[in-house]
């Protein structure tokens, strides 16, 4: 019977990573806030009046960053939802366990990439 039960980490260290992904969560949440205001700000900081070389130049540079911020965007989007996948794999039990070799992630990788879904040995064999 002990057999059938799987390596997985202690709901106490599970209770751990899910405050540590929720304050990882909220915190990218604020950023992507600022960054869709970033990009979603009409950008008119009255240079209306200045040459049209200079306007011409700074409408460019607009174009760029609202590219940039888009993108961040994105980036931070995902990473959300991958923590907020790595919170429903604490709520049934399979976090920190890697999704190839079946072995328990390192505490201090799911430290430092509290969504990680590969061990390092894993990662590794990607390469």
């Amino acid at each position: 019977m002990a057999e059938d039960l799987k390596v997985r980490y202690a709901d106490k260290d599970l209770g751990e990573f899910k405050v540590l992904i929720e304050e990882k969560i909220e915190k990218a949440q604020k950023h992507l806030e600022l960054l869709k205001s970033a990009y979603m700000n009409d950008g008119n900081n009255g240079t209306d009046d200045t040459s049209p070389t200079f306007k011409a130049f700074e409408e460019g540079s607009e174009t760029m960053s609202k590219e940039a911020n888009t993108q961040l965007a994105i980036r931070q989007e995902k990473f959300i939802r991958d923590l907020k996948n790595a919170l429903l794999r604490i709520e049934n039990k399979t976090y920190g366990i890697c999704r190839v070799t079946g072995k328990l992630i390192n505490k201090e990788r799911l430290k430092l990439v509290p969504h990680a879904t590969l061990s390092i040995e894993a990662k590794n064999m990607q390469k």
